[in-house]
């Protein structure tokens, strides 16, 4: 299979609000985890890593522009693969253990990394069977009802055990963007991983459903508005009423 040179790994695009998506085009897009850059008056955001498999602070200068905190909306390999790049480290409390001591088996890495997942292998020397997360323990701990303060721009952290126990959503009240990680997105959820919970999940959906929402960055997939939340919430809660 071929492979993709560092700086052709990464594609970035600024979107509105002062959102910046990063993404893995070469990695298939089920298991592609949107990166998001926020940029505020007093530092920057970052919600989520990518796989790790390429640096993101030496090919993505953004990253490096601003003090930023690096937050994670789980733990999951796709998703926290660059976090020991960065100084400051956010996470939820139930998922910490996780971020500092990652494996190929809680992070699931195994069974899902192979060469399958990708449509171009990353640069040598990567190996799929020799994949690990590095470690990369939290400076701060998340609870919900914590605020991230950018300075001009404040995220309410939003616990959404279900897909993982420590499974984080990031609210702006005043804009009504939600940054929703794995809990939803426009795609196959994803609901029987080792710790998922279905009841968990459930009252999550429930809680989400309430939330004035205008425009949602998730983990996967493209974003979309407001009304296709809902939309995708109350489908979701109506098949679990059919079991």
């Amino acid at each position: 299979m071929q492979r993709i040179r560092p700086e052709d790994w990464y594609s970035v695009r600024r979107l509105d609000d002062g959102v910046t998506a990063i993404s893995e085009p070469y990695i298939q897009e089920f298991y592609r985890c949107n990166v998001w850059h926020v940029r505020g008056r007093d530092g920057d955001m970052l919600v989520d890593s990518g796989m790790g498999v390429v640096s993101l602070r030496e090919w993505v200068p953004l990253v490096t522009e601003r003090p930023l905190t690096a937050v994670a909306s789980h733990t999951h390999f796709d998703h926290i693969g660059c976090h020991h790049e960065f100084e400051c480290r956010a996470v939820h409390a139930a998922e910490a253990g996780l971020l500092a001591n990652p494996t190929r088996e809680n992070t699931l890495a195994d069974p899902y990394v192979t060469d399958g997942i990708f449509d171009a292998l990353p640069p040598e020397p990567y190996c799929s069977a020799c994949y690990a997360v590095k470690r990369a323990p939290a400076t701060r701990i998340l609870e919900d009802g914590d605020v991230i303060d950018l300075g001009d721009r404040r995220f309410e952290v939003i616990h959404t055990p279900g897909h993982s126990p420590g499974g984080i959503a990031l609210y702006e009240k005043a804009t009504e963007i939600l940054f929703s990680g794995d809990i939803v997105y426009d795609g196959p959820l994803i609901e029987d991983t080792y710790h998922s919970d279905a009841a968990d999940y459930l009252a999550s959906m429930e809680r989400l459903l309430a939330l004035p929402v205008r425009l949602v960055h998730g983990g996967h997939f493209p974003s979309f508005g407001g009304e296709r939340y809902h939309q995708l919430i109350r489908s979701w809660l109506d098949e679990k009423q059919k079991i």
